[in-house]
């Protein structure tokens, strides 16, 4: 075959292979184009002339991103051609109105001249959708700075919303159970107040309270807010068990310590290591013991009975009593170095006949616990009903109205309790020699000024169930102006909506 017979196969080879790879680029989705070294563009597929127009001839720093800025700098053609990489990164641009981005590779065109392979992408949807999204971002961080804004305007309005949060996570994390703490009157929302910001902490807590008041279910509820919720947590009641059995039990033994110790015992503090301890009726341990606890509430450490060797525990001491400490102290019967240790956070636990208020809403928590439990089909409660758990003094607090309505819906026989099945633990309702007796004996325990606020928080009570709520015919009842009386329920805690 002659020289120029393999000339011409050859031409139409290479016109076979440009008309081949020009037809694979002219399908391609994207937008496609060759920049020869002088960056004059020399080829589009049909996609980039569809967008870009018939930019052949032009320079593509001059027809598309129109920046020799960024020709300088980064841009992947002029990497490309220059050979010193084989591709680079997506870089974004504008053409015209359109975003684009872009990236280039090194091409070898048919007669060997050195060219770039550009690609390139419309991406001007994504760039609109990119800008609605910070526009969204933007409005909602505006609204939420205006909230911000309008809550520091209102101390009051921040701390509803701040119990309000606190429900909800309560209720998250334990769902249908809220904190336990049934009752929203003035004395029970402070109550609350004072458990949520002290909770996370790591200080010893004294709850003190009159028996029935619920202290166990504060320290429950402490133990639920703090950090260390996932942690151990054992309860103690200090006043059940003898004071050697005590010691042993919270600190453990060494094998031979005493006889029946036959092995090494770890007690409830090395147990606990890392969480809560509770500890109940922590007034009636001993002298030795209440040394032995000092220790601990010092030092952070302890000694096994019968052993010689402190060990270090990191326990959050929670403790209750329904003793008065601060007497006991001045009796001799309790440490004032101990006392001071414990009473870093006191919580007082008001007693039910401070917020009577509150015994409608709790009746009615205990007969819906029970009315399930007992398979009963109780409605409501009726207004005598409700009177009757009103006049009387609840000496045994919260766990004696448990206790007198959990007995009334198991002996209810219909829908509804009836006064038959309302049996009190005592006298329904005192008489006035009683009254006055119940206040003598008060005399050793409270302060005139105590008694005499018990007094008047009674007799308002009693002036507004005989006018059924209606503080201006109760306020003529006292001989007391209106704006008086509203004074003193407040000071009181007394709601007349409850009593109507």
């Amino acid at each position: 075959m002659s020289k120029k017979s393999e000339l011409s196969i050859s031409r139409a080879e290479v016109k076979r292979l440009v008309k081949n790879w020009r037809a694979l680029l002219d399908i391609m989705p994207q937008m496609v184009l060759l920049v020869r070294e002088d960056f004059v563009v020399e080829y589009l597929n049909h996609r980039a002339r569809e967008l870009v127009g018939d930019i052949r001839g032009q320079r593509c720093i001059d027809a598309l991103c129109n920046t020799h800025e960024l020709c300088q700098t980064t841009c992947p053609v002029r990497c490309a051609l220059s050979g010193e990489c084989h591709a680079s990164g997506m870089v974004e641009t504008e053409v015209g109105e359109m975003a684009v981005e872009y990236t280039a590779v090194p091409f070898a065109g048919y007669s060997g001249d050195n060219l770039a392979l550009v690609l390139m992408h419309d991406i001007s949807e994504r760039k609109v959708h990119e800008r609605e999204l910070r526009a969204f971002n933007t409005d909602i961080e505006a609204i939420l700075r205006r909230k911000i804004d309008e809550l520091k305007e209102s101390e009051v309005i921040r701390r509803q919303l701040a119990r309000q949060v606190n429900v909800l996570k309560r209720k998250m994390g334990d769902p249908g159970q809220a904190d336990g703490m049934v009752g929203s009157s003035r004395k029970m929302r402070e109550l609350r107040d004072m458990i949520e910001q002290v909770a996370n902490s790591d200080a010893t807590i004294l709850i003190t309270g009159e028996s029935g008041t619920g202290k166990e279910l504060v320290a429950n509820m402490i133990r639920q807010l703090s950090s260390r919720r996932d942690k151990p947590f054992l309860k103690v009641n200090c006043n059940t068990i003898n004071d050697n059995l005590l010691e042993s039990d919270l600190f453990g033994y060494e094998k031979g310590a005493f006889t029946g110790a036959a092995n090494r015992k770890l007690g409830k503090f090395e147990i606990v290591d890392g969480g809560t301890i509770f500890l109940d009726e922590i007034g009636d341990i001993s002298p030795r013991m209440q040394a032995s606890l000092l220790r601990v509430l010092q030092n952070g450490d302890f000694i096994r009975v019968g052993g010689n060797k402190p060990i270090k525990v990191d326990v959050r001491i929670i403790a209750a009593t329904n003793v008065d400490l601060s007497k006991a102290v001045q009796d001799g019967e309790f440490r004032l170095d101990l006392y001071y240790r414990l009473n870093i956070i006191k919580i007082a636990l008001p007693p039910l006949r401070e917020r009577k208020e509150d015994i409608v809403e709790l009746a009615s928590y205990f007969v819906k616990r029970y009315r399930d439990a007992f398979k009963k089909e109780i409605d409501f409660l009726p207004s005598t009903i409700i009177d009757k758990l009103l006049e009387h003094d609840w000496p045994g607090n919260v766990r004696e109205l448990e206790n007198v309505m959990q007995r009334a819906v198991l002996m209810a026989k219909n829908n509804v309790i009836t006064e038959q099945e309302l049996i009190f633990d005592d006298a329904p309702a005192a008489g006035k020699g009683d009254y006055f007796n119940k206040l003598v004996g008060q005399v050793s325990s409270k302060s005139l000024k105590d008694i005499l606020a018990s007094v008047e928080s009674d007799l308002i009570l009693h002036a507004l169930k005989e006018h059924e709520g209606n503080v201006v015919q109760a306020a003529r009842g006292l001989g007391v102006g209106k704006t008086a009386l509203y004074e003193k329920m407040k000071k009181h805690g007394i709601s007349a909506k409850a009593l109507k």
